[in-house]
């Protein structure tokens, strides 16, 4: 599906688009690969849907629990969340019509400084090809950033406790110095 500048803006606008959001414990996700496998496909399945409608599309899988994530799934011309709309208009000419690609975003504290990642997960034309492979790219792809996330977030974790040892190291060599330099005035 080809569209242009114009018509794009004004979807995401009205919210002209397929929307769907499921929510799930992290626990039943995070480390079962058949879980992400049933959700993924389900999500792909959607944009298929959505390119065979020539429509738009954000779907939402929203990770509840210790470490939560939101991972979602927009049909855009450039890799840029719908949420950041206005800003397509500086990467694309306004004229021209664009091809819709799939767009695989991670939302989450813990997986980089920005707290988000959006990468091009497949074009429009290999969703409708292979939905099945996509989906397992997707599925993939979900796998290493609970991966990431729980190695960033046990990281920061091991940071805090670090930051509070020093700090604490610090706070006693402070009143140790004090009362060298106390007993040393009095004599």
């Amino acid at each position: 599906m080809k569209i242009d500048l114009k018509t794009l803006t004004e979807k995401i606008e009205q919210t002209d688009y397929l929307q769907d959001m499921e929510t799930v414990k992290y626990a039943d996700v995070s480390h079962k690969k058949a879980k992400l496998k049933e959700l993924s496909e389900k999500m792909v399945k959607e944009a298929a849907t959505a390119l065979n409608h020539n429509s738009l599309l954000q779907t939402q899988l929203v990770v509840e629990g210790m470490r939560p994530v939101t991972f979602s799934l927009e049909l855009n011309i450039i890799n840029l969340p719908y949420a950041n709309y206005k800003k397509i208009s500086n990467f694309v000419e306004e004229d021209q019509e664009y091809d819709l690609n799939l767009y695989f975003e991670t939302s989450s504290e813990y997986v980089n400084a920005s707290h988000f990642r959006i990468d091009q997960l497949a074009t429009g034309e290999e969703v409708l090809a292979d939905p099945a492979q996509v989906s397992a790219k997707l599925a993939d792809s979900m796998a290493e950033k609970f991966t990431e996330i729980f190695d960033n977030a046990k990281a920061a974790k091991e940071a805090e406790k670090a930051k509070k040892a020093a700090k604490k190291t610090k706070s006693t060599a402070k009143k140790t110095t004090k009362k060298t330099t106390k007993r040393a005035s009095k004599k």
